[in-house]
């Protein structure tokens, strides 16, 4: 068991750092501007000749906070603000002597080109945890984000808002009128907005704010200062509508020179509606949930379920209040994606596909509405709520009688979350309840839950002027469900309750599985050059939310530590630098030894604008095992690995930048091997087109990869391993070609190629925690039919001409195809070869319009 690791844990929280303030202190009091009224609306052209900028009070103390902190600007700016009953406005000037070095860059909206840059943020509720920004390059190119959490960014928010810029002989201007409907404020006579203005110098790589954001102190909202003056805000109701239309032509191959071609045409819309000024209604009819971008092909061959991003607006956007993580800690940098939500549930494929389903069945489960609800009090509470249901599917075409059979029953999704900060946003607490109800059929109740069940508490204090901080997290979760469908989850790969020499056993009586997990950890997050964060975490074996969740496995406890030196402001050749030390373990509840290992990585960002990163993990500090290795079998030893890697980035403001990533693997003793070379290029031939190249070419030995669990006629089983050579390439090709900021082509593909070998077929002897290798295998040979070799072929590509015609309103055209083949095939073949091989095969192809029309009132 993890005592060392939880005496350590204790050690730091009893260790005398300084004591959090009470609850009566409050942040300190930030800078403030004041909002002229304007009488008459500003005329948006990025002249500052109306009437109300001449009255408006202008601010110029702007300070450095890259790539120094607190310094005097290069070169001056000074914005003005103002408001009436429907609109906020900022006109921002930035004074340049030399105009024709300004950088420019024509892209599409939410993307960042080496170019000069404004940024205007708002905290309108001004709660110091959430907020927007509203960015501008001096082509008037547009990109917004939404702010929780303090600093957390999510570009997927769109905001329906307007600005001007121009280039003249001072330097540049923008000019922006942002609708208070686009905005979340508590009612009342007078508000008052939390407030900033950021600016990107790019040819000098120097950034300025008003006020002063210290890279040093941990926050974005909570640094921002204060707009005042505005009185009289509009409290009306809002209403937003966006009907579509979408029509969809989908053609592919069945059987050879046999073709299917559909013909779809949807209306739906999208519904939002503003309750009151901080309450706000999102809903969606029939939606079109298609998404531009496929899913990046993978061959996986561990025991957990590939994580993919999720692309489509309605749940992207938002996210941030619904996210509950679990194994977020720094020494992962939450890279697992673990947690109570995973919206690719909603509308994933039919999960019976492959058992009634034929090439008929649909391949993404339809969703008939969905709908969120968000908010927030004056008292500090924000709130959410979800839902969504999507229609039974049946299979087709799978074989005789079983045309009816249902693929994916009738399901209800919801959500509810809430959050209350406390202490002016330095602490809080928050709560979230999730549910998934099926309507099961005899065809669907063996393999389904018919309820699954979620729940959770977290809690953060920050303290110590914002450096230091404690946060802990508990969530529970029951499954219901037939005996048949409790049993199959207790042997699935987040459990494997039938695994030998454990403390847990499968009981096929079970109608429910139930199970928590828990996490406490502390750190010093910002303030001098020193952090660290210390996490445990445990996590029992029948926990499971992967429902509406996304979770790799139960049956986790989990010590990390991290220290670092962080060097913020430019010295000798770096602009930035940061080094790391990690140190881990990890065990099964019942105390088997997983994991033990150390990390150390350094990064650096240099005076000429590259990059570099260099780093190693050891892992096997002391003896280790292995519990998912065999799927439900035996846990076996590991050896000990080593894992380096490097990687750099060229300055990309230049017309062409590179970069290449390494990570080498060396493990099973020095059985096996990897390389993994990630090397990619990017040409701007103007400010309007842009290529870029990537691959990621992987070639290495596995000495110890699962083959299979094969039981003979005497009912024994056997786990088979082998030595897997693998070799998987894939590339990506990206044009971009900006005609104006609201009209852009986008054209995208992505060939994959993946071929794997087995030999050396042993099974795992009846000492698989042998001290030697070689104890822990016996001679065995495969039953005829397994499968040996096999190479895998895709190609996904895209191309997507996007119009945004007026504010809200676009017109998508698009064009998806798609490429596939798996074949029995003996390494050998070049990846050029297996390339050129994909032309030969006949494409599956979609071709897609929609057009989107914003209306408000």
């Amino acid at each position: 068991m993890p005592v060392v690791g939880t005496v350590a844990l204790l050690a730091v929280l009893a260790a005398p750092l300084p004591l959090p303030p009470q609850s009566g202190d409050v942040p300190p009091a930030s800078p403030s501007a004041v909002a002229a009224r304007a009488e008459h609306p500003p005329v948006i052209d990025g002249r500052d000749d109306d009437a109300v900028w001449r009255t408006a009070t202008r601010y110029a103390e702007f300070r450095t906070f890259e790539p120094t902190v607190d310094k005097d600007p290069r070169f001056r700016t000074e914005f003005r603000a103002a408001f009436d009953a429907k609109n906020l406005y900022v006109f921002v000037r930035m004074f340049d002597p030399h105009p024709d070095s300004i950088m420019r860059a024509l892209t599409r909206r939410d993307t960042r080109g080496p170019s000069d840059q404004i940024k205007v943020i708002i905290d309108s509720y001004h709660d110091r945890r959430n907020g927007y920004q509203f960015a501008v390059n001096p082509d008037g190119v547009k990109r917004d984000y939404s702010i929780s959490n303090d600093n957390d960014e999510d570009d997927s928010w769109d905001g329906i808002w307007d600005v001007a810029t121009r280039v003249d002989s001072a330097g540049w201007t923008a000019e922006y009128r942002i609708p208070l409907s686009q905005l979340r404020y508590s009612g009342g006579e007078t508000n008052t907005f939390g407030f900033g203005i950021w600016r990107d110098i790019e040819r000098y790589k120097e950034r300025v704010a008003w006020p002063l954001w210290n890279p040093k102190v941990a926050g974005l909202a909570s640094q921002l200062g204060a707009l005042t003056g505005l009185a009289n805000l509009t409290t009306a109701r809002r209403l937003e509508a966006t009907p579509y239309v979408v029509t969809k032509n989908v053609q592919r191959q069945k059987t050879l020179g046999e073709y299917s071609r559909e013909q779809q045409a949807t209306i739906g819309g999208d519904l939002k509606i503003g309750i009151t000024p901080n309450i706000t209604l999102d809903a969606t009819i029939n939606p079109d949930f298609g998404q531009v971008e496929a899913d990046p092909s993978v061959v996986n061959l561990t025991a957990f379920e590939t994580f993919f991003s999720e692309r489509r607006p309605f749940f992207v956007e938002g996210t941030g209040l619904y996210r509950f993580a679990l194994n977020c800690y720094i020494v992962v940098d939450c890279s697992t994606n673990e947690g109570l939500f995973y919206s690719r549930r909603i509308g994933r494929a039919p999960t019976l596909r492959g058992q009634y389903g034929g090439e008929g069945t649909p391949t993404a489960t339809t969703i008939a509405a969905a709908a969120k609800l968000t908010g927030r009090t004056a008292g500090g509470l924000s709130f959410g709520a979800l839902e969504a249901f999507t229609p039974k599917v049946t299979g087709t075409s799978a074989g005789p009688g079983l045309d009816r059979r249902t693929v994916e029953p009738a399901t209800n999704f919801a959500l509810l979350r809430a959050n209350q900060d406390l202490r002016g946003g330095e602490a809080g607490i928050s709560v979230i309840g999730t549910a998934v109800n099926r309507s099961l059929d005899d065809w669907t109740s063996p393999f389904l839950t018919n309820g699954a069940y979620a729940a959770g508490v977290t809690f953060r204090n920050r303290f110590s002027k914002r450096r230091y901080e404690v946060a802990g997290q508990f969530a529970a979760s029951r499954l219901a469900g037939s005996r048949e469908a409790i049993w199959r989850t207790q042997r699935n790969s987040v459990h494997y309750y039938q695994q030998p020499g454990d403390d847990m056993t499968v009981d096929s009586s079970r109608t429910s599985l139930t199970g928590y997990a828990a996490q406490l950890k502390v750190g010093k997050y910002a303030g001098g050059i020193t952090r660290f964060e210390t996490s445990i975490v445990r996590q029992s074996a029948g926990f499971d939310v992967n429902d509406l969740g996304y979770l790799r496995r139960a049956d986790l406890l989990n010590w990390s530590t991290w220290a670092a030196l962080s060097f913020r402001e430019a010295r000798g050749i770096y602009r930035w630098a940061q080094v790391n030390a990690n140190h881990w373990e990890a065990w099964t509840t019942s105390g088997l030894r997983t994991s033990n290992a150390v990390n150390v990585n350094g990064h650096m960002g240099l005076r000429n604008n590259w990059d570099v990163h260099l780093g190693g993990t050891f892992d096997g500090l002391t003896p280790t095992y292995c519990d998912r290795c065999t799927r439900g079998g035996p846990a076996m030893r590991n050896d000990a690995g080593f894992y380096p890697w490097g990687g750099f980035n060229t300055d990309s403001r230049k017309k062409v930048y590179a970069g290449l990533w390494a990570n080498l693997q060396f493990f099973d003793g020095g059985r096996a091997s990897g390389r993994d070379l990630s090397p990619y290029v990017n040409v701007r031939f103007s400010t309007q087109l842009e290529l870029g190249l990537g691959s990621s070419i992987s070639r290495g030995t596995d000495n110890t990869q699962w083959l299979g669990n094969f039981t003979d006629g005497n009912f024994v089983t056997h786990y088979a391993f082998a030595h897997l050579d693998q070799r998987v390439t894939s590339m990506n090709v990206r044009v971009n070609y900006t005609m104006t900021p609201e009209l852009t082509f986008e054209l995208y593909a992505a060939p994959f190629t993946a071929n794997i070998r087995y030999t050396d077929v042993r099974e795992l002897s009846a000492t698989p925690r042998a001290g030697r290798y070689d104890d822990r295998f016996q001679p065995y040979t495969a039953p005829a039919g397994t499968q040996m070799a096999y190479k895998v072929t895709e190609l996904r590509g895209n191309a997507v001409v996007r119009w945004e015609y007026r504010p809200g309103s676009t017109l998508f055209v698009v064009w998806q195809q798609g490429r596939s083949d798996f074949t029995d095939q003996q390494l050998g073949q070049s990846w050029v070869r297996d390339y050129r091989g994909l032309l030969d095969l006949h494409p599956d192809n979609t071709f897609l319009v929609k057009f989107a029309y914003w209306l408000s009132r």
